[in-house]
């Protein structure tokens, strides 16, 4: 599974919804990332292949950034889960 994460901008928790491939992940990676970028459209829904009947629908002016990894058995080497917060301490 891989996790395409959403930060919002005022809001310290994460959006996210999981892809089942790489491709699949990579496609909402470009598609979020190309609406930041030109600000079209205005809005933004996402669904998520893990959990069926999950969309979320996102305000694009309210996108602060976006990240894809792969998700993982283990909170990873250093100990901590992958995402934007994890380096504030």
């Amino acid at each position: 599974m891989y996790i395409v994460e959403l930060a919002l901008k005022h809001t310290a928790l994460p959006l996210t919804v999981q892809k089942k491939d790489e491709d699949a992940a990579n496609a909402t990676y470009k598609q979020v990332l190309d609406a930041i970028a030109s600000g079209n459209p205005v809005t933004l829904e996402l669904t998520c292949d893990k959990v069926t009947g999950k969309k979320i629908a996102i305000a694009v002016s309210e996108l602060a950034a976006v990240q894809v990894y792969e998700k993982s058995g283990s909170a990873g080497a250093s100990g901590r889960a992958p995402g934007f917060f994890a380096l504030a301490e």
